[in-house]
């Protein structure tokens, strides 16, 4: 199997970034290709009380997914690096240390995960109709952290080297194997919403296979005797990276609890609703996430090339294909918008149109506001890239507060409406800490006050 992993240190930034971001983008469509799926096979076969179940759970689902990822992207930043400075030694023995740590974090957020489920589900005010069956679910998820965790660690392998094409054909073999076996154990073995998750853990462990694969064909990562080993040396330095990574996804996600907490205060159609927008919110930042992945590795291989004008010009080149490439799903969603999160619903016509009605004007709201969390991805994840994992957990304190400000309080001034507006204000209360982050770091790095402590 021939080596896909790209050097990022010379070639047009714009290229680059791009090429690196499409093919994330095509996975990313397909992972969320096999969300809506999972969304429109228990809408329509199970109803809205199913539908409602899996939207009651989506904030605490959110929540480790995004643990998950914070930690595994994080311990693959410093690979980046290394694999920017050339030094392949030193890149085994990051590899490594991250690999034993990621065995870890499966093993503790696997038992936290299951342990907090019924007690978090209750205190966010879960109604007890559909309390039964989000346990149901979400326990087979969690089982399968593990699973999840070693998918997003080798795929972050994978990008750290430049690979973006073997998570994207890792995701489309997922996403092709949970809607088919969405529709077999749903519609045909009519497992409920229990069906859907082990649809899920199915597709996410063939995921895996296919990015080990890729991973054990890489040369640079082959390991001699000996060199399997937790290095006690890096272990300070990847936790330094990771942790606040982890952290920050964990803070933001605690808004989305809260936020899922007052809406459960609504009732099953708001819930609906809700969940209808919440499943389209992947689309909408599809590639917004993209550019992230692509702008942390290529900040990260380029920083350890010492190349710190050629990191500013990608940054650049990156936050402007994200604005326009923001502006067009926007528009799509203006114009497509309720017909698509139509197709999420059935049931009695009266409730379906006011569900309908919900969750086409969060979409809009949101839609309205994409450039600005574009701009978020693009220089959190130049930071990320940059070392600084800090400051980008300091804005999701940012998004914490102006997201509960205005879930709590807004709705007082004007009723539900103000429910629609916690993501947009968090977006743009991130970016004032990010963007003004980005550019005092890249000041200090070209004055040599940081460069070399990396």
């Amino acid at each position: 199997m021939a080596e896909r992993i790209q050097n990022m240190t010379t070639g047009s930034p714009v290229k680059l970034i791009f090429s690196f971001a499409l093919p994330l983008m095509l996975g990313n469509v397909f992972q969320q290709l096999y969300t809506m799926v999972d969304t429109m096979v228990v809408g329509n076969v199970l109803g809205l009380e199913a539908l409602a179940a899996l939207g009651s759970g989506d904030a605490l689902h959110w929540m480790v997914l995004s643990v998950v990822q914070g930690m595994t992207q994080g311990l693959c930043i410093q690979l980046a690096q290394d694999f920017g400075s050339g030094d392949m030694k030193k890149l085994r023995r990051t590899y490594t240390t991250a690999l034993w740590l990621a065995v870890i974090s499966a093993v503790v957020i696997t038992a936290v995960a299951l342990g907090a489920l019924v007690p978090v589900l209750r205190v966010m005010g879960t109604p007890e109709e559909i309390l039964p069956t989000a346990v149901s679910y979400l326990a087979v998820v969690f089982a399968a952290v593990p699973v999840l965790l070693a998918y997003n660690f080798l795929a972050s392998v994978l990008r750290a080297l430049g690979d973006g094409k073997t998570p994207l054909r890792a995701m489309v073999a997922a996403s092709i194997t949970n809607i088919v076996l969405d529709l077999l154990f749903v519609m045909v073995f009519r497992w409920g919403v229990i069906g859907a998750a082990v649809a899920t853990v199915i597709g996410q462990a063939l995921s895996v296979l296919i990015c080990l694969r890729a991973v054990r064909g890489i040369s640079v990562l082959r390991l001699e005797k000996g060199e399997l080993r937790l290095h006690t040396d890096l272990v300070g330095r990847l936790l330094k990276l990771a942790t606040p990574f982890a952290f920050q996804n964990l803070i933001i996600a605690l808004g989305s609890l809260v936020i899922q907490y007052v809406i459960n205060g609504f009732g099953v159609l708001y819930i609906a609703g809700f969940t209808a927008t919440n499943k389209l919110y992947g689309l909408l930042e599809i590639a917004a996430y993209s550019y992230g992945f692509a702008m942390t590795t290529y900040t990260g291989q380029n920083l350890g090339a010492g190349k710190l004008e050629r990191i500013h010009k990608g940054t650049h080149a990156g936050a402007l294909m994200g604005v326009l490439t923001a502006g067009v799903i926007s528009v799509c969603m203006f114009v497509f918008g309720r017909l698509i999160v139509g197709s999420f619903i059935s049931g009695d016509p009266a409730d379906a149109a006011a569900t309908v009605e919900i969750a086409y004007h969060y979409l809009c709201v949101m839609a309205a506001f994409l450039p600005v969390l574009y701009i978020l991805y693009v220089y959190r994840s130049s930071l990320q890239g940059l070392g600084d994992t800090v400051m980008p957990m300091i804005s999701g304190f940012a998004e914490l507060a102006a997201r509960l400000a205005t879930i709590l309080f807004l709705p007082l001034l004007i009723g539900e409406e103000g429910l629609f507006w916690g993501e947009s204000n968090a977006w743009i209360a991130a970016d004032l800490v990010l963007v003004t982050s980005y550019y005092l770091r890249m000041h200090r790095l070209k004055k040599g006050e940081i460069y070399g402590k990396q």
